[in-house]
């Protein structure tokens, strides 16, 4: 029997064909979709201060709460380029309906993130906060701290460094006096009322340690008076020559780059507020060079970015303080309780804490080592070295050591932090270490053992292992390792923030805000969409059961 033959069947096809009445775009957007999630969020938001960055009168402005929901969508869907979200306006009916159609152009949506945004954007974040916990999803009770380093949009060849700048400014200052000393006009007439003692603008030294701009010029204009008196002098006429065109210029760069480097190890010169950081992602390399990076603090509850802030220091201890304060100010109070690693257990931090009221959960970094339970004899015999584990007698203020001997209180000294909290550490010594033979395991030191401790951070430390300790901060110490590195995780790999795109504090502070904002929408959506899945689950084993 022949079999019957069969053609294709295809769905019509017809462009360009006429419609009585054209669709409406949010008739192509679902209505559980992402975009009508932040749609909603930010039209319950309080705007006011945004809208107060726009003066009245002139041209119109596109509004800014559609700005604001463009951009929010746009970070929420990995688009940060500013042409790309403007091209997204003109193709994307998700963009076209949130936007009403409007068509900013880029240099428009990058002047208001990086320009509208600068003063507003933590008022913006409170009000986010403010519907967060209006809709239940935070209650500010557990506040889980961390950072990470995040790259800059700079040239990681183009680097500042304090200490080469502070020895190419030596030289400087040596070929200076070098070049004063050899003029023998100058000499003649210093000898007579200095001697031999050096210039007063040398500070006193022969290396020229105390010479800098202000009085290098002052020293050109004597030179110069000297010049007019003796024009035949050509050695003189040289010497003026070269501080005017090559040492004092020389100069006063050396000391704006001081001025930028504002205490910091580094900068970068196409974005000075960046210092130089070793990045997490750099470590499996041999020789890891640190890139110009920002330290981003995030605080989270559930996994809702609450807080965060910009810092140009690497290490997290002096970030802590700085972080809270400003989430107090963003937020009008602080969390109940801080929750954070053993980066962050320091005396500073735990007297904050403390005079706030907190829960103390700060972890300090012998935490874990005090809770291991170490099997091996060498390894519980090296623990009873360590300074935290030698016997104290309160009645003469001494430490006992594993050989028995005494260490006795020496004297006190100042700890001053980057923030300038100061701390006390009282020093303590033994005076006979000589002849002991556990002296190669009790230290490598030349002299006899030293120990400083702070009965202070004792304390502190003894109250935060109680709370770490107990049922709740059990919990806590579990909960800690999946809040704050999963908003990580989701920011930096999932979302693609491993190099901000503006460059400045400012800017970036803006920028990292932005993307806490979409991070938070985006949770908003995802608890949503868990939700409907559970209630249609439930409605199938109804129908089933």
């Amino acid at each position: 029997m022949r079999r019957k033959e069969t053609h294709p069947v295809f769905k019509p096809y017809i462009q360009n064909q006429p419609s009585l009445m054209p669709p409406r775009l949010d008739e192509l957007i679902p209505e559980d979709h992402l975009v009508r999630v932040i749609n909603r969020a930010i039209d319950q938001l309080d705007l006011e201060p945004l809208q107060k960055q726009y003066k009245g009168g002139g041209a119109s402005s596109f509004h800014p709460g559609m700005m604001l929901k463009v951009i929010v969508y746009a970070y929420s869907e990995k688009v940060y380029s500013s042409r790309r979200i403007a091209k997204a306006l003109r193709e994307n009916v998700n963009f076209m309906w949130i936007s009403g159609q409007n068509q900013p152009d880029f240099r428009t949506i990058n002047h208001f993130r990086s320009s509208r945004m600068k003063d507003v954007i933590d008022d913006v974040f409170a009000s986010v906060m403010e519907y967060l916990i209006e809709q239940g999803y935070v209650k500010l009770e557990n506040y889980f701290l961390d950072g990470t380093k995040i790259e800059a949009n700079a040239n990681k060849h183009k680097v500042v460094w304090g200490k080469r700048r502070a020895k190419y400014a030596g030289r400087l200052r040596q070929k200076i006096w070098e070049l004063l000393k050899e003029i023998d006009e100058v000499n003649t007439a210093e000898n007579a009322e200095y001697g031999d003692k050096d210039l007063e603008e040398m500070g006193g030294s022969g290396a020229g340690g105390g010479m800098d701009a202000a009085k290098l010029a002052e020293k050109m204009a004597e030179l110069n008076r000297r010049l007019a008196e003796q024009p035949e002098n050509k050695r003189l006429r040289q010497a003026v020559k070269t501080m005017q065109k090559d040492y004092l210029p020389r100069m006063e760069k050396y000391e704006e780059q001081e001025r930028k480097l504002g205490g910091r190890s580094s900068y970068s010169k196409t974005d000075e507020d960046a210092s130089c950081m070793r990045m997490k992602e750099d470590r499996g390399e041999k020789k890891p060079w640190p890139k110009p990076a920002y330290n981003v603090q995030l605080g989270t509850e559930d996994q809702f970015v609450v807080g965060f802030s910009i810092h140009q220091r690497a290490g997290d201890p002096g970030c802590m303080i700085p972080h809270l304060e400003q989430v107090q100010a963003r937020l009008g109070r602080l969390p109940q309780n801080i929750i954070a690693d053993a980066g962050y257990g320091s005396e500073e931090n735990y007297d904050y804490v403390e005079r706030h009221h907190l829960g103390n959960y700060v972890k300090y970094n012998t935490f874990h080592k005090e809770l291991q339970k170490h099997r091996k004899p060498e390894l519980l015999r090296k623990k009873l070295f360590r300074s935290e584990n030698f016997p104290y007698d309160a009645e003469k203020d001494e430490y006992i050591c594993p050989a028995h001997k005494r260490l006795t209180y020496q004297s006190t000294i100042r700890v001053k932090s980057d923030n300038g909290y100061v701390a006390q550490r009282r020093e303590y010594e033994c005076a006979e270490c000589a002849e002991c033979p556990l002296r190669s395991e009790c230290t490598k030191a030349k002299g006899n053992r030293r120990i400083r401790i702070s009965f202070r951070l004792q304390r502190f430390r003894e109250q935060a292992r109680e709370n770490l300790q107990s049922p709740q901060g059990k919990d806590l110490r579990a909960r800690r390792s999946v809040e704050v590195e999963s908003v990580f995780g989701q920011s930096k790999h999932n979302m693609g923030l491993r190099r901000f795109m503006l460059r400045g504090k400012e800017k970036v502070h803006n920028e990292l805000g932005l993307h806490c904002i979409a991070h938070n929408m985006k949770k908003i959506w995802n608890m949503e969409q868990a939700k409907q899945a559970d209630l249609a689950l439930k409605m199938q084993k109804l129908a089933a059961g």
